[in-house]
């Protein structure tokens, strides 16, 4: 499993509730959200990584869901082109603090991707195609892939805003993952934790250097997790998921 040193996060803004969603939760409480990103940013640092902690993009509400505007590799960062309209311009912004780390590359119109539909294992990359990647933007992020020594696999996201809603890393060979994907066959090979219904939230898991954080408030997936030996933390992102946001998105790791 690959090792992180760094992870760039940004604070939220004021206009954070502004954002994207489809969650139907209720609208974000905007302290409770400072709090809970101050948290997860802690939990980070706990764990060995180095902060890049970058400050409000105005006018970009959703930009406090730092993934999605970058894949980075141990060999280079590509640069997304989202695919929500109202999110182009974050990426423009994440890139020159990616290339002081690593080399860049770059997702190109009509492709369109969102870091959160690229699940990385091994050297393997998973590219969801979703309503914010598109096959276009997938194939150009395989191909990038590829000239760096690795492989991909495309998948059609059947449930949730992206890839990484139901699927993530937990373990060496071990996949945490919904019912709408355990049986795809790209999947085959991989041990899974199938997660029970009305936990499916709790996909979004973010495996951090032999860590797993994963959110508060789902029992029965905490005690699966734990049965394989894995050391897990929780943290109350109740104010990310009305954003239809969670773990994995609020934070770029490398």
């Amino acid at each position: 499993m690959e090792q992180f040193t760094y992870a760039v996060t940004r604070s939220p803004g004021a206009d954070f509730a502004e954002g994207l969603t489809h969650a139907r939760l209720g609208t974000p409480d905007y302290k409770l959200m400072i709090r809970q990103h101050k948290d997860y940013v802690d939990t980070l640092g706990t764990l060995g990584l180095k902060i890049i902690e970058l400050e409000p993009l105005p006018g970009y509400p959703d930009a406090y869901f730092v993934e999605d505007s970058a894949i980075a590799t141990p060999d280079v960062a590509v640069i997304t082109r989202p695919g929500a309209r109202s999110r182009r311009g974050e990426e423009r912004v994440i890139e020159p603090v990616l290339a002081q780390y690593r080399r860049i590359e770059r997702i190109l119109a009509p492709g369109t991707v969102d870091g959160g539909d690229v699940l990385a294992v091994d050297g393997h990359f998973f590219i969801g195609i979703s309503n914010r990647t598109n096959k276009n933007g997938a194939g150009q992020l395989g191909r990038i892939l590829e000239k760096y020594g690795n492989t991909w696999s495309p998948v059609r996201v059947r449930a949730g805003l992206h890839l990484k809603s139901s699927v993530n890393l937990v373990g060496d060979n071990t996949l945490l993952i919904t019912g709408e994907f355990a049986d795809l066959p790209v999947f085959d090979g991989y041990d899974k934790i199938l997660l029970d219904h009305g936990e499916e939230y709790a996909g979004n898991t973010l495996l951090i250097n032999g860590t797993g954080i994963m959110p508060a408030g789902f029992p029965k997936t905490k005690e699966k997790l734990r049965a394989t030996g894995l050391e897990i933390i929780e943290l109350d992102v109740s104010e990310a998921r009305k954003m239809d946001g969670g773990l994995t998105c609020m934070s770029l790791r490398f």
